[in-house]
């Protein structure tokens, strides 16, 4: 467990951050009518940033195995 959280530390620094970012996006900007899919709750929206804040910072992890 401890070897796949050192592996992965960076995409679960970056969901954390974009849940986080996606949380304060509904809170201050939101979607004042509701028709909107990802910022009209705080759930999707929160998991919307924390998948794509992991998938960003995943692009920056170095792969060991890739030859050249």
């Amino acid at each position: 467990m401890k070897k796949f959280v050192k592996k992965q530390v960076l995409v679960i620094v970056g969901s954390a951050i974009g849940g986080t970012a996606g949380y304060l996006y509904w809170k201050f900007v939101g979607c004042s009518s509701g028709s909107c899919a990802i910022t009209s709750s705080p759930v999707n929206s929160s998991l919307y940033g924390a998948v794509m804040g992991g998938l960003f910072l995943s692009i920056f992890q170095k792969d060991k195995n890739k030859s050249v």
